[in-house]
């Protein structure tokens, strides 16, 4: 099993995704990157959990 995401993650990421749905990609430094970029999050470790959510997003997405 998994790590479980909360809903202010989910819901964050995917408003990122509304917003910006080409912006993102399959490679997690550059999202995190973004993520930083576009939101105003002061915890390094939210930053990256929003940033691997959203790289597994994309992936999910493309492979469909």
């Amino acid at each position: 099993m998994g790590r479980i995401k909360t809903t202010l993650i989910k819901r964050n990421v995917h408003e990122l995704i509304q917003m910006y749905p080409e912006k993102f990609s399959n490679d997690f430094n550059e999202n995190k990157k973004l993520v930083t970029e576009t939101t105003e999050l002061y915890s390094k470790k939210l930053r990256n959990v929003m940033a691997g959510y959203l790289t597994r997003l994309t992936k999910q997405k493309r492979t469909q």
